[in-house]
């Protein structure tokens, strides 16, 4: 069955769309023997370790040890990328191919081998028999590859390991890459996750005149590991419903007769290829109709769905039970292989049915119908240059981030919203970028103080736009949708195909998608082994509406975790930012956006701060990542101090130094030592981490013996794991966000968390090497000052004037 719901009207009928959905017998001919070639390939790889091409009867031997991979997904994935290619080769059409089913491995690797993409990456897995023996051997095997579609598959930008995300992927790599179609094959176990379901809603936000077309395949074969899969069973009706109701064409594809299924597919790719360069032509026109016009809102973007049996063209029963079409076929249909000769034989006769000796030639290469099936170089979508986004990177023209400096007479005596000058930063990179920088934010870009960027470009939405909207509409390029997991996929999609952006949002919520940071950093690690992966730009995530203040919301939006997943990454991606003030943001983010395949966490809060440092200082200390405060101590330096106070965040930076005055003030004769740590990763040693400072500048700032009271803005876990094996790394006193929290004034929330600068003096009290008289009654007026305030907020509803209208004044000096 094919059939498409009847909703086209824009015409889509031309010769070359005609000639693609009927092909020829010869063609149906060549996709035929193609797909049994990708099968053959898809089932060596999880069975075979010899014998690769069958030359003698299949015996124990040639069975690996252990069998591993999904055979169930593979044939419709192959059968997909099959047809994909005929229409490349006959259109000429720039495409990448996203497979959702991710564990559909080896029929990914099986293409690109076909293609001749992978012998041209790794020369040993020849077009050969001995290439054959080690594309099977290496799958899902010790020194190898992994069971899907990893960094190690050519033309891959989507690992598809964790399900939900292949859309969002698809999405971001088409924005503003208008020749770019990205097939997309949605598996209906992952149309079952909370992130692909939201991620339907991307073609609300793609521009026909500027983006390229994301073509959805859902395929529906019905079962996932160990059951049903609600689409498939679903009433086809509702799937329609469904489907229409996002804003899609449906057009649908059904059985497993062949030849019939190679024409009925044949004839919906050729249509929906032909609606997308109808609404493409028209957009870029300006000719369109209320169908595909940008002024009349967004197209209706065709999508097809597959249904086909799953583990098609396997074993249809095996011990008297069925499998094809059903869970069964899922992994690996036949078990036991080596030991059962009973599955050893069908196992031979699977193999066999597709008639490898017409094939493969004598030497076990391709024969020529096979390889003629392929487009031609950078068109095979194997080695499709987006896929490999770091060959067609282009650097970011950045503005100097110098002249969107906050001047500072003095530290600490104003104060400035330190993002709204990040702000009017990016809002020129993209006057400057206007297709390889976007900024991605879940509706919060001017909470964020972020707003800036709207004088250059208007958030991105084809749907309907009112009078009462402002800043919105078809030309936009600022991405905001409320949704972590899209704003998060898209970037990933974007800057895996070469461009650059960066991703803000409430420092809470970046737990939603932590583990898309975490696929992420997995992936950019992996492809550092790789010399043929392109380093691609980097993944840049600011945090705002910090743990610290979100005093309105409340303990739900407080929480920073993400630096802790961050911090468990390696070291060669992983990095994390903690800039206390404006000038330390914009230098860390001329950094940050300037970066290559790194994950880069800046965390700074978005309300109006104390701001510390000039310009060029704050250059020089966010090239060490760490230094002493000399104007904020009084360590002398010709000697060891008595304490050291460190800090890393903003809030808790500000708590450090006031600290540092408390003591200065009340306890004359004490050597305080302020240090501030802009680049968390200075704390780890030099050999496992390329930021670590030196053991000597460590004892610099920390000496080897004296005691560190430490103000954290996370957990305070995090600096002791990142000190471990530094000097007596047990003298570090750690205040950090301990999970407590509530609606509450700013500065309460350092008191419950025990992080407030009476909380630091204490500290200081109880761990300083040596203390002046007085030490006593500080510590007591450091108790009263807490019940105090206790009282006052409860009272007035807002912090202790002292507290709140806290600067230096005229105490500190820079000499």
């Amino acid at each position: 069955m094919t059939a498409v719901s009847d909703d086209r009207t824009i015409a889509e009928d031309d010769d070359l769309v005609r000639a693609l959905a009927a092909p020829d017998d010869a063609e149906i001919a060549g996709l035929h023997a193609w797909w049994r070639a990708n099968n053959y390939l898809t089932i060596g790889q999880i069975y075979l370790q010899a014998n690769p091409l069958l030359r003698e009867p299949l015996a124990p031997e040639h069975i690996k040890p252990r069998l591993l991979g999904h055979w169930g997904t593979s044939p419709g994935l192959s059968f997909i990328y099959a047809h994909v290619s005929r229409l490349i080769r006959r259109t000429g059409q720039r495409a990448v191919y996203l497979a959702g089913p991710g564990h559909g491995g080896p029929a990914l690797v099986a293409a690109g081998y076909l293609e001749g993409t992978y012998s041209e990456i790794y020369p040993p897995v020849s077009q050969d028999e001995p290439g054959m023996l080690r594309l099977f051997r290496q799958f899902s095997a010790p020194g190898g590859i992994p069971s899907h579609v990893s960094v190690t598959t050519p033309g891959s930008i989507h690992e598809g390991g964790e399900l939900g995300y292949v859309l969002v992927h698809a999405f971001g790599a088409v924005m503003d890459n208008p020749d770019l179609l990205a097939v997309t094959v949605v598996g209906d176990g992952e149309a079952e996750t909370g992130p692909l379901e939201g991620s339907w809603k991307g073609i609300s936000f793609l521009n026909p005149a500027r983006d390229g077309a994301v073509l959805p395949v859902l395929h529906l074969n019905g079962a996932k590991i160990a059951g049903p899969t609600v689409l498939a069973r679903k009433d086809p009706e509702e799937v329609r419903a469904l489907l229409h109701g996002h804003g899609y064409q449906v057009i649908e594809v059904e059985g497993g007769d062949l030849p019939g299924m190679h024409q009925r597919f044949a004839a919906a790719l050729a249509q929906a290829w032909g609606r997308i360069r109808a609404i493409q032509a028209a957009a870029r026109g300006g000719s369109a109709g209320e169908d595909g016009s940008v002024g009349g809102g967004r197209p209706r973007w065709p999508l097809i769905v597959l249904r086909s049996p799953k583990g098609w063209t396997g074993p249809e029963r095996v011990d008297g039970v069925q499998v094809t079409g059903t869970w069964r076929a899922h992994q690996v249909p036949l078990s036991g292989v080596r030991d059962n000769p009973d599955h050893l034989a069908l196992l031979e006769e699977w193999l066999r049915s597709y008639r490898p000796e017409e094939l493969f030639d004598s030497s076990g290469a391709p024969v020529p119908l096979i390889r003629d099936q392929a487009p031609a170089g950078e068109l095979r979508m194997s080695a499709a240059p987006s896929a490999n986004g770091g060959v067609l990177t282009r650097d970011l023209d950045l503005p100097d981030y110098r002249d969107y400096a906050v001047e500072v007479a003095a530290p600490a005596r104003s104060r400035a919203e330190s993002t709204r000058r990040l702000g009017e930063l990016l809002r020129d990179v993209y006057a400057r970028n206007p297709d390889t920088f976007r900024l991605f934010c879940p509706d919060e870009t001017n909470s964020n103080r972020l707003g800036a960027v709207f004088e250059t470009s208007d958030r991105a939405f084809m749907e309907r736009v009112t009078d009462g909207d402002v800043a919105i509409g078809p030309d936009g390029r600022v991405m905001e949708v409320l949704s972590e997991h899209n704003c998060h996929g898209w970037l990933e999609g974007y800057t895996l195909t070469g461009r650059h952006g960066m991703f803000a949002t409430y420092e809470a919520f970046a737990m939603v998608s932590a583990s898309q940071t975490v696929q992420h950093g997995k992936w950019l690690q992996e492809a550092k082994n790789l010399d043929w992966r392109a380093k691609v730009p980097s993944l840049n995530i600011l945090l705002t509406s910090t743990a610290w203040r979100n005093d309105h919301n409340g303990f739900s939006h407080q929480g920073p975790g993400l630096i802790q997943v961050v911090l468990t990454q390696r070291g060669d991606v992983a990095r994390v930012y903690l800039p206390p003030d404006a000038n330390t943001l914009l230098s860390v983010a001329d950094h940050c956006l300037r970066s290559r395949s790194y994950v880069n966490l800046i965390v700074i809060d978005k309300q109006p701060q104390l701001q510390w440092l000039t310009m060029d200082e704050a250059v020089e200390h966010c090239a060490r990542g760490a230094g002493i405060w000399e104007w904020a101590g009084t360590d002398d330096g010709s000697s060891d101090p008595d304490i050291v106070l460190a800090c890393a965040g903003d809030v808790v930076t500000m708590e450090t130094v006031a600290a540092a005055q408390i003591l200065r003030e009340r306890l004359s004769g004490l050597r305080v030592r302020v240090v501030n740590v802009v680049d968390l990763m200075t704390l780890i040693r030099p050999k496992d981490h390329p930021h670590g400072m030196s053991g000597t500048l460590f004892t610099e700032l920390f000496t080897d013996t004296v005691d560190v009271v430490f103000a954290f803005h996370g957990y305070p876990g995090a600096i002791h794991q990142l000190v471990h094996g530094r000097p007596d790394a047990d003298r570090f006193r750690v205040r950090g966000f301990i999970e407590q929290g509530t609606t509450t004034t700013p500065f309460d929330m350092t008191v419950r968390n025990r992080a407030s600068r009476y909380h630091l003096v204490m500290d200081t009290i109880n761990n300083a090497r040596r203390l002046p008289r007085g030490a006593t009654d500080l510590y007591a007026w450091c108790e009263a000052q807490l019940a105090r305030h206790e009282t006052y907020v409860v009272e007035h509803l807002e912090d202790m004037p002292e507290v709140r209208d806290w600067s230096l004044g005229d105490w500190a000096g820079r000499g």
